[in-house]
């Protein structure tokens, strides 16, 4: 059977400091796979690079697995694509490469005959990283809580039943991921639920607040004259609802985050998201609604963000685009990469033509520091400030869309 070592330091996400993880064989690398993500994937392919002799951890892509197969020879060759530029543009080519497919059986359906479907798949993945010469060292399919080696043909060591996943929190990575406090937020589908629209029995009555907004919020903001008011009182009234929510401050980690999502959206009433959600479809508010990234603002903001994302239901679905991109940012800069990704991924679903979204998530795929963009809002945040005392006018910079 292949068996891969890999010794794990270059993420931070996933390593405290120098510590090293090895790992032997697929059920170790099955285990690591919510920290290698910061989540439980669901309906999805993963692939990592490999750098170096002892097989060391990189660049990881994560992608639906599409639901025709004509579609996964070309999802596959871009994937693998993908992954070898996004190396080494951080410095390396893979040397090698791992592939999980995650999907979840249906309704009286086996896990193995999940695995036997997408068999072709794996295939398409193996031949489209070898291609690039990133050979896979394992292709694994992750189904009904056991998995299957695509690359071991021994029914001693890979039963074709399946072998049952390690209990949760048994193993080294595991171990490891606690001591450097790392956490597994869920599956993928609870993270995306977070954005959410609300159901349909909660939608009607935001959709109405959402109407009467735009009736009377939309000439204003294409009026010259009235633009930068609607722009002011928008930021006054995100302003005022942050406060509200820090003051209903709530702790993720011992509540249901469900409930506590629904006690957010009860902060918030169907007028004010309307507004929210109308006035931040103007750039320049958007970028204002940035700067409350950091500090004791993030939490509270991200919140909220969320909170108007799950707002955006019926005809105005495209208006989520904005505050998801602004969940993205605060996420992201608050170092939670996985949430990030999500409210990008979703935004950019909504519109991929939005041009905020593909930067931040661009920039976040690639690893960068979002230091350089916090330090950017907070002088523009300065340079306001010392405007509105009368002192020397400085540029403000916006950001296109």
């Amino acid at each position: 059977m292949t068996q891969h070592t890999g010794g794990h330091t270059p993420d931070p996400s996933l390593s405290g400091g120098a510590a090293q993880v090895a790992l032997r064989g697929p059920s170790e690398l099955a285990d690591a796979l919510p920290y290698l993500l910061g989540f439980h994937p669901t309906d999805s392919i993963v692939v990592v690079a490999l750098h170096g002799e002892r097989g060391r951890f990189g660049g990881r892509l994560r992608m639906g697995i599409p639901a025709t197969p004509d579609e996964w020879a070309p999802v596959a060759s871009q994937l693998a694509a993908c992954l070898q530029s996004g190396s080494l543009a951080r410095g390396g080519a893979p040397d090698g490469a791992l592939v999980f497919l995650c999907q979840d059986p249906p309704a009286g359906g086996s896990g193995r005959a999940v695995m036997e479907r997408l068999r072709p798949l794996a295939q398409r993945m193996r031949t489209a990283c070898g291609e690039l010469e990133m050979p896979v060292f394992e292709a694994l399919c992750l189904s009904g809580g056991r998995y299957w080696s695509y690359c071991c043909p021994e029914t001693s060591c890979c039963p074709a039943e399946g072998t049952p996943l390690a209990l949760p929190g048994t193993s080294a990575m595991a171990a490891a991921a606690t001591f450097a406090g790392i956490h597994v937020q869920g599956s993928l589908k609870e993270m995306e639920a977070r954005v959410a629209p609300l159901a349909c029995g909660l939608s009607s009555p935001q959709e109405r607040a959402l109407d009467k907004a735009a009736a009377a919020l939309v000439p204003r903001m294409l009026s010259s004259h009235d633009r930068d008011a609607v722009s002011g009182e928008t930021v006054r009234l995100a302003r005022r609802l942050i406060d509200r929510f820090r003051g209903a401050a709530r702790a993720d980690g011992t509540d249901v985050v469900a409930e506590a999502d629904a006690r957010d959206d009860a902060l918030l009433s169907h007028d004010e998201a309307a507004i929210l959600i109308l006035g931040l479809q103007d750039r320049g508010t958007r970028d204002r609604a940035a700067e409350w990234m950091e500090g004791r603002e993030a939490a509270p903001a991200l919140r909220l963000w969320r909170a108007l994302s799950r707002r955006c239901v019926g005809t105005y679905a495209e208006h989520s685009v904005a505050p998801l991109t602004l969940a993205g940012w605060v996420a992201w800069s608050s170092g939670d990469e996985p949430s990030a990704r999500v409210a990008f991924g979703r935004a950019l679903d909504t519109d991929p033509d939005y041009v905020f979204a593909q930067l931040l998530h661009r920039a976040c795929n690639e690893g960068l520091d979002p230091e350089p963009l916090r330090r950017c809002m907070r002088e523009e945040r300065a340079t306001r400030r010392r405007k509105r005392r009368g002192g020397r006018p400085g540029v403000a910079r916006r950001t296109t869309s």
